[in-house]
C-alpha cells in the first residue's frame, strides 16, 4: 500500500509516520499493494484529528477520528475502517464488480451477515419554497441537524445541515 501522509498545524514526525504505517499497514490484508491511502493529521486546540481516505473505483472508504492524543486517534481510525470493510464487504465488492483494489483472499473469505436496513417511520410534509438562509433558521427552530426544503430560487429540493464549528452546509442536486 502507498501512504500519502500530510499534516495541518502539525509536523508529521518520524514516530507518527511509523505509527501510521504500522497501524494502517494491518489493512494490507484487505487491499492490493498499489492501493493508495491518504492520511491527513490535524491539530485544533486540544483536538488531535486523523482523516483516512482510501479512494477506489466507484467508491471511497473514509474515516475521521478525534481524541486528545494522536496515537489514540490512529488506533481508533484503523479499527473503524476494518469494521467498515468487514461489515460492508459484499456491497463494496458488488459495486466494484471484481473488487479491483481488494486482495483475492478477502473477497473469497466468508463475510459477516449484513444487518438489514429497516425504515421504521415515514414522514410526509409540505415543502413550501424558501431561501437556504430561511431553511437554516427553520432548522434551528426545530432543533434538527438538517432540514429538507424546496429552494425558492431553483425550485429544486435541497438540504441544509449543521457542520462542525457552527457553520452550515447546503446540498443541491447535480444533473
Amino acid at each position: 500500500m502507498k501512504f500519502r501522509i500530510s499534516g495541518k498545524n502539525i509536523d508529521v514526525s518520524d514516530g507518527l509516520r511509523m505509527a501510521i504505517q504500522d497501524k494502517l499497514g494491518k489493512l494490507e490484508r484487505y487491499f492490493t499493494s498499489d492501493t493508495e491511502i491518504i492520511v491527513t493529521l490535524s491539530v485544533e486546540k486540544e483536538r488531535q484529528k486523523i482523516e483516512v481516505t482510501i479512494p477506489m473505483r466507484g467508491n471511497i472508504i473514509r474515516s475521521e477520528q478525534v481524541s486528545n492524543d494522536m496515537y489514540v486517534s490512529i488506533d481508533l481510525v484503523e479499527e473503524v475502517i476494518e469494521r467498515q470493510l468487514r461489515k460492508y464487504k459484499e456491497k463494496i465488492i458488488d459495486r466494484q464488480q471484481e473488487g479491483s483494489n481488494f486482495r483475492q483472499e478477502f473477497i473469497e473469505k466468508e463475510s459477516e451477515p449484513l444487518e438489514e436496513v429497516q425504515i421504521i417511520r415515514t414522514k410526509h410534509f409540505g415543502m413550501k419554497p424558501m431561501y437556504p438562509e430561511d431553511a437554516c433558521v427553520q432548522m434551528e427552530l426545530l432543533g434538527h441537524s438538517f432540514f429538507v426544503f424546496r429552494n425558492a430560487q431553483t425550485e429544486e429540493v435541497n438540504v441544509v445541515y449543521k457542520r462542525k464549528g457552527g457553520t452550515y452546509g447546503l446540498i443541491e442536486p447535480e444533473y
